[in-house]
């Protein structure tokens, strides 16, 4: 099947800086980014790769210091 999407000017650059980083054709790329979107987890399972899934490795007082903490992840720091 052939799909024609536009894509915002930033959104073709970084796909195509990811493809020169990996190696891979912009097609196989895409295919590969929407399998992974469309690949849900089975009924009752977690997907356990997402990003916000997972233990927080931050040392200290976390739970003080949340707002601060996810301000510098982020925004970054300074």
């Amino acid at each position: 099947m052939t799909l024609t999407v536009r894509l915002p000017e930033r959104v073709e650059q970084d796909l195509a800086e990811y493809c020169v980083a990996h190696g891979v054709s912009k097609s196989e790329a895409v295919k590969r980014a929407l399998e992974q979107l469309l690949r849900t987890p089975a009924k009752g399972k977690v997907d356990l790769d997402h990003p916000f899934i997972g233990c927080d490795t931050t040392s200290g007082d976390v739970a003080r210091h949340t707002k601060r903490l996810l301000r510098e992840r982020f925004r970054g720091k300074g």
